[in-house]
């Protein structure tokens, strides 16, 4: 469902929250990479959902001792999804191209795009506001997956310029603070995991540090 397509994020939150069992967990800045790189990787919601609760229920199978320390990250839950996502890969062909139609109405869209505009205009990045600001939203409402397309692609610049101008001390700060998350859980990703995970930590450390906006439906 396309309400479920946009709402990635939150409906990985919540059902993260459900299996641990307290409401008010918050996710942390790992937890929001971890999500991103499986969006941007194509890892289907469902296959998340499925891996959580795999997760969980092997939790809950150990002894009681052995649960002394409750789950604190969606980490632990990695080695689960990656499983269940290869299982649907296997089980089944791509399925064909389905039009998404829009859990949101326009001048939502409107709103979300002229707002990020003047958030880059404020930041001195004028040539990437006028991008956004020229988008035909009247005809790319009806194929949001070409909307969000054009979107990541001014994204992607606007990360490649703060990549190239941040200090060697802010990445160096942005990699030790993900290793001291991480460390409890490196054994449960892979290598390709680990690198696409310090992908996306990185990049939300640089948009954050520069105050900028995600432009990707995604964050509407």
């Amino acid at each position: 469902m396309a309400e479920s397509y946009f709402n990635y994020f939150t409906e990985i939150e919540e059902h993260f929250q459900r299996a641990r069992g307290t409401g008010l967990f918050l996710l942390s800045p790992l937890d929001w990479a971890l999500i991103e790189a499986w969006k941007n990787s194509g890892i289907p919601l469902e296959a998340v959902l499925r891996g959580i609760d795999q997760a969980f229920e092997k939790w809950r199978s150990r002894p009681a001792r052995a649960r002394a320390q409750m789950v604190n990250s969606l980490a632990y839950c990695a080695q689960a999804i990656a499983a269940e996502a290869q299982a649907m890969a296997n089980a089944a062909p791509a399925p064909p191209r389905k039009e998404i139609k829009a859990p949101f109405p326009l001048e939502d869209v409107r709103a979300f795009v002229l707002r990020n505009a003047a958030a880059l205009n404020r930041a001195g990045q004028q040539d990437l506001a006028a991008a956004l600001e020229s988008l035909d939203l009247d005809v790319l409402y009806s194929d949001l997956e070409q909307l969000e397309q054009r979107l990541t692609a001014i994204e992607e610049k606007m990360i490649a310029r703060l990549r190239a101008s941040a200090s060697e001390e802010a990445l160096f700060e942005a990699r030790r603070s993900l290793d001291r998350e991480l460390k409890p859980y490196r054994g449960k990703m892979s290598a390709e995991q680990l690198a696409r995970l310090e992908k996306q930590f990185l990049e939300r450390r640089l948009l954050e540090a520069a105050g900028l906006p995600r432009l990707s439906l995604f964050y509407l």
